[in-house]
């Protein structure tokens, strides 16, 4: 007997944006193969949209295959396309809130998160997070977690995320690579079914250093924390130079790769798979994924935005969900 799907509960994220309408989209492309429920405002969506209201994740699982499931908040404003309205500031907040509470109780199996508009949340709402990842963070009460982008190319996760590449080396220690190496490991077995994760770990200088000739980090503790964390079973590989890691043969002998910085780790998931990259956080109580680009105020209601990165956000959300109940 097939067992019956769970339900992705989707945030709208900003209404301005290209959240609405690749909502939808995805909707149109997974139907009843991956059920998820829309929270927002149906104001919001596309004109042309076929939505139906539901009052919890299960009752999308009957109505995903002809309607989008949408469980309806009510926001301050409007959504001009393009023009975000801090009115909307507070119904934003609140989709990502509902999400995370149908999945913290268990009626819902991940949230998946639409990109928000940091400034327009600031303006409208005082919002005092960094990003969603730290907001996401704080409603689960933990500490630390780790970004990972994946892709069927690539998983990479970057040690140290959004800071001047200048602030790299001070922000590098070893008690936060070996924690983001600790948290990636975990989240590799329990959400992706790696019983033994292979993760290599690239140098934070060219050529890993190259002995010393290009930096010492690589020398004075970067190999040694590698090496000790092997000796505790961990099956780690490196420091790689980043150069030479992310070549197709390369990537067959590691699950996932840690590297030292952003452009690290992002260039290469992008160059490789740029429409179906999808931004993971390891380290939460639930699942979280979310598309792997912004609102695109640029393009939002022409038409143009392509819904393939949402689309594969979803569907890990719920080959994660699996794999965690499994």
């Amino acid at each position: 007997m097939t067992p019956t799907p769970q339900v992705i509960a989707l945030s709208c994220g900003e209404p301005a944006g290209i959240g609405p309408e690749i909502a939808v989209a995805a909707w149109d492309h997974l139907r009843a193969d991956c059920p998820f429920v829309w929270i927002g405002d149906p104001r919001h969506l596309p004109e042309y949209t076929q939505w139906r209201q539901v009052n919890a994740p299960a009752d999308a699982r009957d109505v995903c295959a002809t309607a989008l499931p949408v469980i309806p908040l009510a926001f301050a404003g409007d959504a001009a396309k393009g023009r975000a309205d801090p009115k909307n500031a507070a119904g934003v907040i609140q989709s990502i809130e509902t999400a995370v509470g149908l999945v913290t109780s268990g009626q819902a199996s991940a949230v998946c998160t639409a990109p928000i508009h940091k400034k327009a949340l600031i303006d409208g709402a005082g919002f005092s997070y960094p990003g969603h990842t730290e907001f996401l963070a704080a409603l689960a009460g933990v500490d630390h977690v780790v970004m990972m982008l994946a892709s069927a190319q690539l998983r990479v996760i970057p040690a140290t995320i959004h800071i001047p590449l200048s602030a790299v080396p001070t922000a590098l220690t070893p008690a936060l690579l070996r924690q983001v190496i600790t948290i990636t490991a975990s989240g590799l077995r329990d959400q992706f079914g790696f019983t033994s994760p292979r993760i290599a770990i690239t140098g934070l200088n060219p050529h890993a250093g190259e002995g010393g000739a290009m930096g010492q980090e690589e020398l004075d503790w970067i190999a040694d924390l590698i090496a000790d964390m092997q000796h505790e079973g961990h099956a780690l590989t490196g420091p790689h130079p980043a150069d030479t890691l992310f070549h197709a043969a390369a990537r067959q002998r590691y699950d996932a790769a840690i590297a030292m910085y952003h452009d690290q780790a992002l260039i290469p998931i992008k160059t490789l798979d740029f429409d179906k990259g999808v931004n993971v956080t390891l380290g939460l109580p639930f699942i979280r994924t979310s598309p792997d680009h912004g609102t695109a105020f640029d393009i939002a209601g022409q038409g143009l935005a392509t819904p393939s990165s949402l689309i594969e956000a979803l569907r890990l959300a719920q080959s994660m969900a699996a794999t965690r109940a499994g």
